[in-house]
Parts: C-alpha cells; sequence; structure tokens
C-alpha cells in the first residue's frame, strides 16, 4: 500500500509487529520497540493507542521519541 505523497516503486516494509520469546511486540516509526504484550491482539491494540495518542499531541513530539531512540 502507497502511503500519502509516495511515488514511484514500493519501498521493502518490516512488519510492525514481531514476536520474541513468546511474547510480542510492536516497532514505532521512530525504531522504538514496545511491549511485551501477551498476543498479537494486544499489540496491536496497544500499538492503535499510541498512533491515536501520538496524533493527538504536539508535532515536536515525535522529537522527544527520537531522544528515547538514541539514547537506546
Amino acid at each position: 500500500m502507497r502511503r500519502n505523497g509516495e511515488n514511484g516503486p514500493l519501498p521493502p516494509r518490516l512488519s510492525r509487529y514481531f514476536e520474541q520469546h513468546n511474547y510480542w511486540y510492536y516497532r514505532t516509526r521512530e525504531g522504538i520497540d514496545i511491549g511485551p504484550f501477551d498476543s498479537l491482539d494486544a499489540a496491536k491494540l496497544g500499538a492503535a493507542a499510541f498512533i491515536d495518542y501520538v496524533v493527538n499531541q504536539n508535532p515536536q513530539f515525535s522529537n522527544v521519541l527520537c531522544q528515547f531512540r538514541a539514547a537506546a
């Protein structure tokens, strides 16, 4: 699926969700892994809540997330 403003061939994309040691996680666009969750469904709900939260924050909030990524 194309994202808004994308042209040309689609770039390869990884799944936002992954399982590790019998727990589920999701990865943000900023590269932060969030979890653990007991199920894929729980991880999807967590990701939806996170996206909703970020969308309703100050536009500079993404910069704060990038700072956490750099510290990891």
